[in-house]
């Protein structure tokens, strides 16, 4: 019996999709055929510290710094004041000559540079309020008052101050392995947020006198020295958050002794700052894991905002292995709290906010904050800290360790818009995870802002939906980027972008990543893969400081998938992603050749040529319109493909056998500079649908098109391109076959 070869040959269009894409901006890299090439041009050298696998190194180190802090709030005059001990542990292999002290409250000083390195706009129209402020109040100066800094002994240092950064000149070098122990004395008046901004300070309430104090970067905080970079001093313009090392915290906070009052860490004196029965309500608290538990009443906290007690009170918190320090206090708050059930230990879920957040609060914050930590908890490692806290602090979402503020109120009458609450709740969400990442998983915010907040993004969204509400996701979702990533090219920077220099800051460092993450895990890797690299990342850098290189080459290292081609477009370059179908051919099966095929040469093996007989597959022309072929093929109509089937293969075989109908050759084309898998959804004449789905490196040796044959038992009606959007591709209008006309919302 000869062998018998089919020949596919493509010599004419059936149907040519359109090409329809009404997005032009010009594509970084386009054409450039080497988007598959490893990225050793892009990311650091692996070395003794940081290894090639993405994990911490045998050299690896890092610093501590530990603190003993006494503040005292001055609450008629709105003024802080501080004492701080600091223990610095060089754990480095180097000689320091000198420290780095970060002094964030300069940034909003008299002779700030901030405001100077901003363009400006005259604003025409503007409320009287507003108005006032920037043109007729004269500012209060809100930076460090540096009193002194000593040394263990008590003599003076010397140092220099820099606008957000102090150098301590260190009389002799700090050498490995050695600490070093100073003091500073300082104060700063504290800012009233909802007119000054920033991520701390008061809100006031004008009716009654009182304010609720949210307070951070309040203290000078060591910066982080590392194998990375050295000091990490950069300046603090606004934007880009911060860069800490890990220590211990003793802090005492001394307010009016009417506060009630959250902050970092362990409270050390509960019984000493609460009435009895609000302690045997917290003990209560700590076995109830249903519900929360009222601590301070509401009826508790109106009789404490009329008081302005004249008396003190000092809170005691002791914090282990954390990085930084938050305090909410105010005369306002109602406190609640329950236990929280994670794998192998219970925490506690804590809320603190005036009346005029209820009862949305009450009812929905700590619960919420409860939910977090189960959810990212299991897409992590078990959340370390005893507590974590949500603060009602209205036009603020800001998070420290254990402790976040958090906006969203009800009306003035109780009444909450479905809105509000899903806000409140999205951002409750965020900054209780930011335990996580920045936290816990510690990168540096001021240099990369996508690795806490873009990751902390796409676990938020994880978390929403776990919800089991269809909770409203306003970052993570693929489509919902579409309209930043198809903006013009100049408003746009790669995520890989110093925070400073991100004209849209929210997409560019929560949105994409959050949707670029969200990619890989549901169409690129799979839950499967990427949940287990993703977790292998947590691990391995919680209480340390990964780059992103660390954090590229991990998930790599942990789950054999190469991903260099989706870090380097998604990451590195603006390229959008814009799939299409280029063109749709069908064929019928004949054994008579047309004109064009009667010379074509088959190849048999690999050096001799086949000499037929042959079966071909010819162009449709006469389908014309119609994709139901007029001569679906019968194999026992078609001689060669009869006697070949019937003498080679077996009753039990030939029942097995295929029986494909339809023949078709559909052309994908990729306009967008960016790769992504092709997922193509087929309808076939009956209305059942199939999902082929092919991987990115289908675009491997041609970055413009790719092809397809399909051999089906039914004729196909419709094709379409990632039916559920969920590639983030930005004209959608070329993804179908026929062509259908995409309504506008005009229309």
């Amino acid at each position: 019996m000869k062998k018998i070869s089919l020949l596919l040959f493509l010599p004419a269009i059936l149907l040519a999709q359109e090409k329809a894409s009404t997005v032009t901006p010009k594509q970084p890299g386009k054409y450039d055929t080497n988007k598959f090439s490893q990225m050793y041009d892009l990311l650091a050298t692996p070395n003794m510290f940081r290894t090639a696998s993405g994990a911490p190194g045998p050299a690896y180190y890092q610093q501590q710094a530990d603190y003993k802090i006494d503040v005292e709030l001055d609450d008629k005059n709105a003024k802080l004041s501080g004492l701080e001990t600091v223990t610095y542990y060089n754990n480095s292999p180097d000689n320091l000559e000198y420290l780095w002290v970060q002094l964030d409250q300069n940034q909003a000083a008299k002779n700030s540079q901030s405001p100077l390195a901003e363009g400006e706009k005259i604003e025409q129209v503007l409320p009287a309020e507003k108005f006032a402020n920037k043109y007729l109040k004269q500012g209060t100066d809100r930076g460090f008052k540096i009193e002194y800094v000593k040394d263990a002994k008590g003599n003076p240092l010397s140092y220099v101050i820099n606008q957000t950064m102090m150098r301590i000149n260190l009389a002799t070098p700090l050498k490995p392995g050695e600490k070093f122990i100073f003091s500073t004395k300082w104060w700063y008046n504290i800012n009233d947020y909802i007119q000054d901004g920033g991520r701390s300070g008061y809100e006031p309430f004008e009716k009654e006198g009182n304010k609720l104090y949210v307070i951070a970067q309040f203290y000078p905080r060591m910066a982080v020295y590392n194998d990375v970079e050295g000091w990490q001093n950069m300046q603090f313009w606004g934007g880009g958050e911060f860069a800490l090392p890990f220590g211990n915290f003793d802090v005492n906070v001394t307010v009016p002794a009417d506060h009630v009052m959250d902050a970092t860490g362990e409270l050390m004196n509960r019984s000493e700052v609460f009435t009895p029965a609000q302690v045997k309500r917290y003990e209560l608290a700590q076995k109830s894991f249903d519900k929360p538990v009222v601590i301070v009443t509401q009826a508790e906290a109106e009789v404490n905002e009329k008081g302005f007690s004249d008396k003190k009170k000092t809170w005691k918190f002791s914090a282990k292995n954390v990085r930084d320090f938050g305090i909410a206090t105010s005369r306002k708050f109602i406190y609640d709290a329950m236990a929280v059930q994670l794998s192998n230990k219970v925490v506690m879920a804590e809320s603190v906010y005036p009346k005029e957040a209820n009862p949305l609060w009450g009812e929905t914050s700590t619960r919420t904050v409860a939910h977090t930590l189960k959810s990212y908890s299991s897409h992590t490692f078990d959340y370390p800290y005893p507590k974590a806290v949500s603060v009602s602090a209205e036009d603020q979402g800001m998070e420290y360790p254990m402790i976040c503020w958090n906006y969203g109120r009800p009306d003035e009458n109780g009444v909450t818009s479905e809105r509000t609450k899903n806000g409140m709740m999205g951002v409750v969400i965020h900054e209780v995870g930011h335990n996580f990442f920045p936290m816990i998983v510690n990168s540096d915010e001021r240099q990369w802002t996508w690795m806490d907040e873009g990751l902390n993004s796409f676990m938020q969204y994880m978390a929403e939906q776990e919800l089991g509400t269809n909770f409203p996701s306003n970052r993570g979702i693929p489509s919902k980027i579409v309209p930043y990533m198809s903006g013009d090219q100049k408003l746009l920077e790669p995520i890989m972008s110093n925070s400073e220099n991100i004209i849209q800051f929210g997409n560019n460092a929560y949105g994409k990543p959050a949707a670029g993450l969200n990619i890989l895990r549901e169409t690129i890797m799979g839950r499967e893969l990427f949940d287990h690299a993703f977790k292998i990342y947590a691990n391995r850098w919680k209480f340390k400081h990964p780059t992103p290189e660390d954090f590229f080459r991990t998930m790599e290292d942990a789950s054999a998938v190469d991903l260099d081609w989706f870090f380097r477009g998604w990451f590195y370059s603006t390229d959008f992603v814009d799939i299409g179908i280029n063109e749709v051919k069908q064929y019928y099966v004949t054994e008579t050749p047309t004109a064009e095929l009667k010379d074509v040469k088959v190849r048999k093996g690999r050096f001799g040529l086949d000499k037929g007989p042959f079966v071909y597959l010819v162009s449709d022309k006469s389908a014309e319109l119609n994709l139901a072929s007029k001569k679906p093929l019968k194999v026992e109509e078609v001689k060669l493909l009869s006697e070949y089937v019937n003498q080679k293969f077996s009753a039990e075989e030939k029942a097995n056998l295929k029986a494909p109908k339809y023949f078709y050759e559909v052309e994908f084309n990729k306009p967008g500079g960016m790769l992504m898998p092709i997922i193509v959804e087929m309808t076939y004449d009956d209305d059942t649908k199939e999902v082929f789905k092919y991987p990115a490196q289908i675009w491997r040796k041609n970055n413009d098109t790719a092809k397809k044959v399909y051999a089906t038992e039914k004729a196909i009606k419709k094709i379409q391109i990632d039916p559920k959007l969920e590639t983030a591709d930005i004209d959608v209008t070329n993804n179908t076959w026929p062509k259908v006309e995409i309504k506008t919302k005009f229309d």
